[in-house]
C-alpha cells in the first residue's frame, strides 16, 4: 500500500483542491494537493516538502484528520491528510493545470480523485468544523 499525504489547506472558509493533467494517472481530476512519502521521511516531513515542490509556499500544520484507504485497481494507497494553512508565498503551480479555492458545501462539484472523495465523505463532519467553526 502507498502511503500519501495530502494538504487541505484552508483560507478562511475554503479550502484548495488543484486539477490533474491531462496525461497524468487521474486526467483532470481534482484533489488536495500532496504526494508520497519517501523513506525514511515522516508523514509531517513529506506533506511540507510537497507543498513546497507542487506550490511554491511554505504551510503551517494545524491538524491531521483520520487517514483513508482506496483501491483505484492498479495501486492501493492510504491518504493521510493535514490541515494545513499558507505560512508564506504566493500559490505557482507546478505540476497542476488549475487550483480552485472551495467551500465545502461544494464539494460535489467536483470530479474528484477516488481517494480524495472518500476522504471528504469520512471526514465532513470534522471538515466543517475546521472550516466554518460549525459543531453541529
Amino acid at each position: 500500500m502507498i502511503q500519501v499525504c495530502c494538504a487541505i489547506i484552508r483560507n478562511g472558509d475554503k479550502m484548495l483542491t488543484v486539477q490533474h493533467g491531462q496525461g497524468s494517472s487521474h486526467p483532470l481530476q481534482w484533489e488536495f494537493p500532496g504526494g508520497k512519502i519517501q523513506a525514511d521521511e515522516t508523514a509531517e516531513a513529506c506533506i511540507i516538502r510537497e507543498i513546497e515542490e507542487e506550490l511554491m509556499i511554505r504551510i503551517d500544520i494545524v491538524g491531521e484528520l483520520g487517514s483513508v484507504e482506496f483501491d483505484y485497481g492498479t495501486k492501493q494507497v492510504r491518504l493521510i491528510p493535514f490541515v494545513c494553512e499558507v505560512a508564506s508565498g504566493e500559490i505557482q503551480l507546478t505540476e497542476h493545470i488549475a487550483q480552485r479555492w472551495i467551500g465545502l458545501e461544494d464539494w460535489e462539484t467536483i470530479e474528484w480523485s477516488g481517494a480524495d472523495r472518500k476522504l471528504i465523505q469520512q471526514n465532513r463532519k470534522h471538515l466543517k468544523v475546521l472550516l466554518c467553526g460549525d459543531r453541529n
